[in-house]
Formats: C-alpha cells, structure tokens, sequence
C-alpha cells in the first residue's frame, strides 16, 4: 500500500513537471542541498547558464521568504540568534512544464497580512521592466517595510527576472492564509 501511494504522488508530480519537490521546515541548509542538487541537474541537462542562474535566483529568493515570514513555525530559546531559534514551514516545488522553468513557494501567513501582500504583488504584476527597475532602485533607497527582514526587494526582483509570477490565497481559520507564489521564466 505503501508503495502504490508514493508511486502515484510520484506519477502527480510528473505530470505536473516537478522536478524538485520539498515539504518542511526549511533552513539556509535545506536551501544550500536543494539549491546544489538543482544546480547539477541542470548542468547535466545542459541547460542554458543564464536559464540556470536565473531559476537559482528565483528558487533562493522564495525559500528565503519562507525562511523569513512563514508563520509556520517552532522556536526554541537555545539560542541569542532570531533566526538559529527558529524554523519555518513551507513546501517548495521546481519543475518545467512546457518549456518554461517555475518555481513555487507555499507557506501560512498572518491573515492580518494579506490586504498589504496582495496590493503590493498586484502592484507588481502591472509593471513593465522599466517600472520594476525603478522600483526596485526606489524600495532599496527608502526605509525598510514594516515587518520586512531585509530591503524588501524580494518580490520585485523575482518580478524582475521572471516572464510572468502569480500569487493566491486560501483562509485557513480566523487567524492565517495560505499564501503561494509561482514564477515562471
């Protein structure tokens, strides 16, 4: 039974043309391993150098949002590092399908954030290359977002090196969503 079940979550992903598949807590470590195994498949393939720079850019970008803001997560107090307390949840999916490269990125969130989430990715989606350059110069010249872990670039450079990215949310309860990005390139 066993077997016939993971046989045809197996059979799933391929027909969705995942290629790398990751549920879990993830750390800068997850990411490293993932990221070196993704790296090799595609030299082995052959893939073009700048196809593969720019889906390990995306991939890295994503796991670090999760890395960062999934509300997914155990804590311990072992630790005076924020991050080395802490592990965060979320599942990771890389794979081609019709010619095009996606990564996708899925992890909960605070409910209270998805007004201020969705606008900005919205936002996002409406600009053409230039607008997103100047954006992207603008969001690293000005302060830090509120609750942003780092310049808050993030999404507007995977915008930047993706042909296209869509985002979605689910209510979970009365207190989280769950939010997923994809981008394809």
């Amino acid at each position: 039974m066993l077997a016939e079940e993971m046989y045809e979550f197996r059979g799933y992903l391929q027909e969705r043309g995942i290629i790398f598949c990751y549920s879990g807590y993830m750390t800068e470590e997850v990411l490293s391993g993932i990221g070196s195994a993704m790296k090799k498949k595609l030299e082995l393939e052959k893939t073009e150098k700048s196809v593969s720079r720019t889906l390990f850019s995306i991939f890295v970008e994503q796991v670090q949002n999760v890395i960062r803001y999934s509300a997914e997560k155990i804590t311990g107090d072992n630790d005076n590092n924020e991050s080395a307390r802490e592990l965060r949840y979320g599942v990771l999916t890389v794979g081609e399908k019709d010619g095009m490269y996606f990564v996708s990125c899925c992890n909960l969130i605070l409910k209270s954030d998805v007004e201020r989430l969705d606008a900005s990715l919205n936002h996002i989606n409406t600009l053409d290359k230039d607008g997103l350059k100047l954006l992207y110069k603008e969001t690293l010249k000005g302060d830090t977002p509120e609750g942003s872990k780092g310049a808050g670039v993030g999404f507007i450079d995977i915008a930047r090196r993706a042909r296209e990215f869509k985002h979605d949310f689910m209510d979970i309860d009365s207190d989280y969503s769950y939010f997923c990005l994809i981008a394809y390139l």
